[in-house]
């Protein structure tokens, strides 16, 4: 995978296809591959006519490990893809981030507007403003010396993920530990470009994507049936929305 240096790390990023571009920004624990290449996103975007960009998060897949947890507020690790946009002499892309991949494209959204044309928010809803309490037992689980000694089913769930994934669990837990900040309304009613948030039915962790959708002038929702956090990432009726919603906003 190539790199580029984006605020003193090295961060690594892969490009597939040719046509109007759109970056994917993964989430908590995953990377590039697992979360868009082994759910059939990339495939399924480029054989629809688009230039896919994915980016390893700072701490994730094949970019720099920090193990310092000021380096991880989303508002920071959202200028690594603002940073990668520019360095590929882009303007005007689409972007997609699922969970915390979308409060950081939520971040570049509100901080680059001029760089980006519209924009899906996966796997986070209304608690991208109303915060998340679990923080804690994941970054407990997250440093258990062994699966069996965590029993609770949230951390087991990110312990588990981060084990499939063989991250660097002492990273993880540091990014954890401040990259899921609060964004208020105020700063998500901010946002005036096409938004789409998809979050599954059976999703405890991202919450209801109704009223983030609500927020913003442009927002509009999706409720992925029948799928948790987890199993809605490739979803056949997610990607069938976001394509519907890229042919509107965005087409080839």
């Amino acid at each position: 995978m190539p790199h580029f240096q984006s605020e003193g790390y090295e961060i690594a990023y892969s490009i597939y296809g040719e046509g109007p571009s759109i970056l994917l920004v993964h989430g908590f624990g995953s990377n590039g591959k697992v979360n868009w290449v082994d759910t059939d996103w990339v495939d399924y975007l480029v054989r629809a006519g688009y230039r896919v960009i994915t980016i390893d998060n700072r701490g994730h897949g094949k970019s720099q490990k920090i193990y310092d947890s000021d380096a991880y507020p989303s508002s920071e690790m959202a200028k690594d893809s603002v940073n990668l946009i520019k360095y590929l002499g882009l303007k005007n892309i689409a972007i997609m981030g699922y969970s915390m991949g979308a409060r950081i494209s939520a971040y570049v959204s509100m901080t680059a507007p001029e760089l980006i044309k519209c924009a899906v928010f996966g796997g986070l809803g209304e608690r991208m403003t109303i915060g998340m309490t679990t923080s804690g037992v994941i970054v407990d689980a997250l440093l258990a010396p062994t699966l069996e000694e965590i029993k609770d089913k949230t951390g087991r769930m990110f312990r588990i993920f981060a084990d499939h994934t063989k991250s660097d669990r002492r990273a993880l837990a540091a990014c954890m530990a401040s990259s899921r900040q609060r964004i208020t309304e105020e700063e998500v009613g901010k946002i005036d470009l096409p938004v789409l948030v998809a979050v599954g039915s059976e999703d405890e962790v991202g919450g209801r994507p109704e009223p983030l959708a609500a927020l913003m002038k442009q927002g509009e929702s999706f409720v992925i049936e029948g799928r948790d956090h987890m199993r809605a990432t490739g979803d056949k009726q997610f990607k069938q929305s976001v394509l519907s919603f890229l042919e509107r906003h965005y087409p080839v």
